[in-house]
């Protein structure tokens, strides 16, 4: 129960965080507000994601990857901490994410298109983005001679 816990604090604070640079934060930041609160005031608590959210713009701005990570692990910490404390809380917050994931920004689509012309390829064929300490190690056989007027 512990690791289901745990992995729904750390999607939780992933969505959370990853709201914080979207449009639709102010529509979610109530709703997560009035959640982390747990019935009491939400002011305080929306002061922190406001906080949280100001600390994480000036991190991407800055390309501080670690210091972006810092806030979605505090959230996480939090959230795992609300999660112990109260048992209800995890039907509470898997609700609240199927709510929110329709503000989620969409997951970047990408097309790949690849072709190979001029003939009979002899060797590998690697398809991707970035390589780098590749070893090739020939199997001892080489491609046949081509001549001109040959098939």
């Amino acid at each position: 129960m512990e690791a289901e816990l745990t992995a729904l604090a750390a999607s939780g604070a992933a969505t959370f965080v990853g709201l914080m640079a979207t449009e639709a934060w102010t529509q979610a930041r109530g709703r997560l507000s009035r959640f982390l609160a747990r019935g009491e005031d939400h002011t305080a608590v929306d002061a922190e994601l406001e906080a949280s959210r100001a600390e994480l713009t000036a991190a991407r701005a800055d390309a501080d990857e670690a210091a972006a990570a810092d806030v979605e692990e505090e959230w996480r910490i939090r959230l795992r901490r609300a999660l112990r404390a109260d048992p209800r809380a995890a039907d509470e917050l898997r609700t609240l994410l199927d709510e929110l994931a329709p503000l989620q920004p969409a997951a970047p689509s990408v097309s790949v298109t690849n072709t190979i012309s001029g003939g009979v390829q002899h060797g590998p064929v690697f398809q991707g983005q970035t390589f780098s300490g590749l070893t090739f190690n020939g199997s001892g056989t080489a491609a046949p001679e081509q001549r001109p007027g040959t098939a």
